[in-house]
């Protein structure tokens, strides 16, 4: 899951969807032919954390501060994730060209979008524009890492 979150933050969406896959369905596809001992817990919180910090791009900065950089690979239309932070809910929801930023409880809160900081108060969401990604060349992978190419769904 890792790869996948370094994928998606230096803007290679269909790899870091790759790994993704491999994460979550690691225990679903039996990929390592080791299933019938137990499923794998690690992979199964690496996939909320590739979501949330490699495609949501929700990084803990300068002080503790929520910083977010989103992007989506072609194969999700949308990702939706709520979190606590500090005693605050947030709902946070991806499009392609779009994030909207909602404080569901909690007293006001500043966040930072790709470098904008701003302010979310209860019941006012913030929608943000997502910068374009630049197309850049898939990256050689290491022998015998590559992930699976995850089949697109729609």
């Amino acid at each position: 899951f890792g790869q996948s979150i370094i994928a998606a933050e230096v803007g290679h969406l269909q790899l870091a969807y790759d790994y993704l896959g491999e994460s979550a369905m690691i225990d679903l596809e039996d990929l390592n032919n080791n299933a019938r001992d137990g499923l794998h817990i690690a992979s199964l919180a690496g996939t909320w954390t590739a979501l949330v910090a490699g495609f949501g791009g929700m990084r803990l900065f300068d002080g503790g501060r929520l910083r977010f950089a989103p992007r989506l690979p072609e194969e999700l239309s949308r990702i939706v994730f709520r979190l606590l932070f500090r005693g605050r809910r947030l709902r946070v929801e991806v499009h392609h060209s779009t994030a909207t930023y909602a404080l569901v409880t909690g007293e006001p809160l500043e966040i930072v979008h790709y470098g904008e900081s701003f302010t979310l108060s209860a019941d006012k969401p913030v929608v943000r524009d997502l910068p374009p990604v630049a197309h850049r060349p898939s990256p050689q992978q290491p022998p015998g890492r590559a992930p699976v190419r995850r089949p697109r769904h729609r």
